[in-house]
């Protein structure tokens, strides 16, 4: 097959290379790390490709979410021009990825600790998601229904937080895992701590993105089900690391939303996650 994969340096897109049999298919990779700007690409390539992945945007973590929303809003750009170049192209299935952050903040509370599912994102009564990174999330699968209105295949997938030995240390697991590594003591975690968040392994990421793809699902989480606090998460990656400390918090740090937690059901139709998370912290800490 003819696959592309937008985004394809980051964390979710090399993964994603790992998985596919480049002899057996012809895998194209745009990344801007690559010094490859997919809207350049959008604009002149005609190519009609059986599979699209689209991964490219601007993320970086809580700290650019939070620190730097106008550069985030960039994505708003970028997928515009994704959907104006599939509805020219064609493409046998496209799968955007959309985002956990698209979910509405208000229900994500930790008094609440509601499980979110597909249908509390309604595209005709829309709430307030996380951020510029949530609103250009919504943006894209409002574009999406409409390509799909055109004929377009196309499957919505929301991962919550992906996570994987090779992650960057922009993000709260690699982070703990490094801490872990060195014994660090105290072992610091951003906010309280009793900030709750659903950690699903990138294997599973992956593999349940092909599943979709083969089963042509519309919209599907990417989730475990499984809430666990950054207070949780130390103590697992301490325990596993084999000592430990206190765990210092610091309520000044970015944070986000309270409660972030995924309603499993509709993924399980199709996949069901192999990987826990104690095995992905060990698979961490030794690297592999």
């Amino acid at each position: 097959m003819k696959i592309l994969i937008t985004g394809d340096a980051g964390f979710v897109g090399t993964n994603f290379k790992k998985h596919l049999d480049s002899k057996r298919n012809s895998i194209t990779g745009i990344d801007i790390k690559n010094s490859r700007d997919v809207r350049d690409f959008f604009a002149k390539d005609d190519t009609k490709f059986d599979v699209v992945i689209h991964l490219a945007a601007i993320v970086g973590g809580r700290a650019t979410i939070e620190g730097n929303p106008l550069a985030v809003a960039a994505d708003l750009a970028i997928d515009a021009d994704l959907f104006q170049w599939a509805l020219r192209t064609r493409p046998g299935h496209l799968v955007y990825f959309s985002s956990s952050a698209a979910y509405p903040i208000f229900l994500q509370r930790l008094e609440y600790k509601q499980k979110l599912k597909e249908s509390d994102i309604n595209l005709d009564h829309i709430r307030t998601p996380d951020m510029t990174y949530g609103w250009a999330k919504l943006s894209g699968e409002k574009l999406a229904s409409y390509a799909r209105a055109e004929g377009l295949s196309i499957s919505i997938l929301r991962p919550f937080s992906g996570y994987g030995s090779d992650q960057s240390l922009d993000y709260p697991f690699p982070s703990f895992i490094k801490r872990g590594k060195e014994k660090q003591a105290p072992f610091d975690v951003w906010g309280k701590g009793t900030q709750v968040r659903d950690f699903i392994h990138i294997e599973d990421v992956i593999r349940a993105t092909f599943e979709a793809i083969t089963n042509k699902i519309e919209i599907s989480n990417l989730c475990s089900g499984r809430p666990t606090s950054f207070i949780d998460l130390a103590e697992l990656v301490m325990m596993q690391a084999g000592y430990l400390a206190e765990i210092r918090t610091n309520p000044t740090a970015p944070v986000g939303v309270a409660y972030r937690v995924g309603d499993t059901r509709k993924m399980l139709s199709f996949y069901e996650p192999r990987i826990s998370l104690e095995e992905g912290i060990d698979r961490a800490l030794k690297g592999i």
